[in-house]
């Protein structure tokens, strides 16, 4: 027997809260698969086989079914079912199955999506403090900040070392292929999750991943895990988390005051996290922003710095150059501009600066005027509209730059090919619209 894909479920969210053409590719997860016929996402969370598409107004999800145990014969009991409960228990017992599990399926997307902050409100609040991210932002709405595994993204972001987003999705596949546990094969693709801390600390891993091009970053994955597995006690990781965004299943609870560094909770993960190997600063913040839920966190790599010199006049003075006291300089500035959630800001404007986004989306609003006319009034219609393109785009050859624990020299990132411009796939990233009725009488 072969599994087979759920029926498309619905989540009601629109493109402003939540764009997931934008938010899976813009370097935060790294193993999200584009079926392009079908327009859809597929990964592997948690254990389960997940697809995502969307339009303007609703989140569609399914999950891949494997072969039901169902159909194992089932123990004899010992007591004799009435005809009313042998007609009606199998069924019951089946509707509940399904409405349980369909409930976990939606628990996971909520949470690895994080959906629980009101994203319209935190980029009206975002605008209003800083005019350029007002500027960029009305083209670049719906991008969230993921709550993934907290293991999956401290080795995904050492892999991110003076890398480009197309090579570390790569490096990703690979470490799931040869490491993580099947779950499914759909086609001729094979769906693996995200392996362990136990299963890259195996004796040969380093070896076998300098084998598979990893190059010195294999290496820092085999000591981490490691260290992580063997020399950290069980929920090291995950005890490091924001409490109010704490991992899936934990209950959430009360955060430290903000301060201007950060809450004390956010600086204390950051410190700790540095201890392991080919963990700087960057990947540090990368990881309690996108594995660890502390908002607050602001990678700044040199795409960033370089953001911070040309809008924010960062260089000016005293600041040439990425430091660590310009670092830090850097991140304060944008956490007393933006507030605790400022990682996510600087994630809006880190996408709208990628060429690749900032190409296809040129000269996308569209404004549509209506007037209908009854016996008593007219009523006019204004509806504005921004465009974003489901379609791939050019892969983005971004400079992550990013400083390891040994100190290597810091090197330009490969450059990935880049796919041919497409304008097919246009669906609305955003929407507002205007009613107003004017009175026939008030007219004469």
């Amino acid at each position: 027997m072969t599994g087979a894909f759920s029926e498309w479920r619905k989540l009601p969210i629109s493109l402003s809260e939540l764009c997931i053409n934008t938010t899976l590719r813009c370097g935060q997860s790294f193993r999200w698969q584009q079926i392009p016929e079908s327009e859809e996402w597929r990964c592997v969370l948690y254990g389960k086989l997940l697809s995502l598409k969307q339009d303007s107004s609703t989140l569609y999800y399914r999950d891949y079914r494997p072969p039901s145990s169902a159909s194992l014969p089932t123990p004899p009991t010992s007591e004799i079912p009435s005809r009313a409960q042998s007609d009606t228990e199998p069924n019951d017992s089946k509707a509940h199955a399904d409405s349980s599990h369909d409930d976990h399926v939606l628990r996971i997307i909520k949470h690895y999506l994080n959906l629980s902050s009101n994203l319209s409100n935190l980029y009206t609040q975002w605008s209003a403090q800083d005019p350029n991210f007002k500027k960029k932002a009305a083209q670049f709405t719906g991008i969230r900040i993921l709550r993934q595994d907290a293991w999956e993204a401290l080795v995904s972001f050492i892999c991110s070392s003076n890398n480009n987003i197309s090579r570390i999705s790569q490096m990703v596949e690979k470490l799931c292929l040869n490491y993580g546990p099947f779950i499914a094969k759909v086609g001729e693709r094979s769906y693996h999750d995200f392996p362990t801390p136990e299963a890259l600390a195996g004796k040969d891993v380093e070896s076998n991943l300098r084998t598979l091009g990893f190059g010195y970053r294999a290496k820092y994955i085999y000591q981490t895990a490691v260290m992580v597995s063997q020399e950290r006690e069980k929920g090291w990781l995950d005890s490091l988390c924001n409490p109010e965004s704490p991992a899936f299943g934990a209950e959430a609870k009360p955060g430290d005051e903000m301060k201007p560094e950060g809450r004390q909770g956010y600086r204390d993960a950051h410190e700790k996290l540095l201890e392991l190997q080919g963990v700087g600063p960057k990947v540090s913040d990368c990881v309690c922003l996108m594995g660890l839920g502390w908002g607050e966190s602001v990678p700044v790599d040199t795409h960033v710095w370089q953001i911070a010199q040309r809008d924010y006049r960062f260089g000016k003075s005293s600041h040439k150059s990425l430091t660590k006291a310009t670092y830090d300089a850097v991140a304060n500035h944008f956490r007393k501009l933006w507030g605790q959630e400022a990682g996510w800001a600087h994630s809006v404007l880190f996408t709208a600066d990628l060429r690749s986004f900032a190409d296809r989306l040129a000269a996308t609003k569209k404004v549509n005027v209506s007037v209908k006319e009854d016996d008593s009034e007219i009523k006019i219609k204004t509806e504005v509209t921004a465009a974003v393109a489901l379609t791939a785009p050019k892969e983005e050859p971004v400079d992550i730059k990013v400083e390891d624990s040994e100190t290597k020299p810091v090197a330009k990132a490969a450059r990935g090919k880049k796919r041919k411009d497409s304008t097919e796939g246009i669906v609305h990233a955003s929407q507002t619209t205007e009613t107003r009725r004017v009175s026939k009488r008030l007219r004469r």
